[in-house]
């Protein structure tokens, strides 16, 4: 199968967005172009995390013009996982792909993860590199993998990275608890404990440029590790029946570089 042949299976494509009004309507046309050209029965779930610069009026306009984009309004901000798990429950097609709201991946790699999610119930997307966001956040990426991986055994690469497509019968199982960022490694603990097959791909990875980022800073690093410890019990008690697969050959080379979708 070619990058440009399109998959059959229907896509939910979820956005959690706080504060993206400068890059919510050019990702939603892009989005747009991209699915109507690879799946015949798409949706695009956007879930407007109480912004504060508008962004909830300008998702709104571009949904009224096109009935597969759907709304959803927060009263409260709930973070990154509140957000998340939100339009998560909205989605209702055969696959369900999450992902941020600043174009960190190249859509075309959406196909690479429907080819994998073929052999498992969930994709988790790893970046080749992600050096260009600076040593500070390439550091604590690093030390937050290693401790997961210590504390609950979850063998994956970059866990926090916002690139996850799930099949939606094992996404339905996950009875996700996490308001904060904490909420990607939660997904990925939970499902191996269920016994659900997990693999990865790795994408070229383009930082943030426009807009800012929520999801860095002590405050949001303080947050995830007091959720890790407060969910540490009740994840820690979760028998582990699933296991890690090993990427396809196809699905893991590495993309050759953002392509125009």
């Amino acid at each position: 199968m070619s990058e440009a042949s399109a998959p059959t299976a229907g896509l939910s494509v979820v956005y959690p967005m706080y504060n993206e009004a400068e890059t919510a309507e050019e990702l939603l046309a892009e989005t747009v172009e991209f699915l109507s050209a690879r799946f015949p029965d798409y949706e695009i779930v956007v879930v407007d995390d109480a912004a504060t610069d508008g962004t909830g009026a300008i998702v709104d306009r571009i949904a009224a013009k096109n009935p597969r984009i759907r709304v959803i309004h927060h009263d409260r901000n709930r973070k990154l996982g509140g957000a998340l798990k939100t339009g998560l429950r909205a989605a209702t097609k055969p696959l369900v792909l999450y992902s941020d709201a600043d174009f960190p991946f190249d859509l075309l790699d959406v196909n690479r993860a429907v080819r994998a999610v073929r052999r498992a119930d969930i994709v988790s997307a790893y970046r080749h590199d992600r050096h260009s966001e600076g040593w500070l956040r390439t550091f604590q990426s690093y030390v937050y993998n290693l401790l997961v991986t210590v504390v609950f055994g979850l063998h994956l690469r970059d866990v926090n990275f916002a690139f996850k497509l799930f099949r939606l019968e094992a996404l339905r199982k996950l009875d996700l608890k996490s308001e904060g960022s904490f909420i990607d490694a939660e997904i990925l603990i939970r499902a191996l404990r269920l016994g659900m097959r997990v693999t990865q791909i790795g994408v070229d990875y383009f930082p943030r440029t426009r807009g800012l980022s929520t999801l860095s800073g002590p405050v949001v690093v303080f947050r995830m590790f007091g959720e890790m410890a407060r969910l540490f019990p009740e994840l820690w008690r979760l028998k582990r029946r699933g296991r890690a697969v090993e990427p396809a050959a196809s699905a893991a080379q590495p993309a050759p570089g953002r392509q125009p979708r």
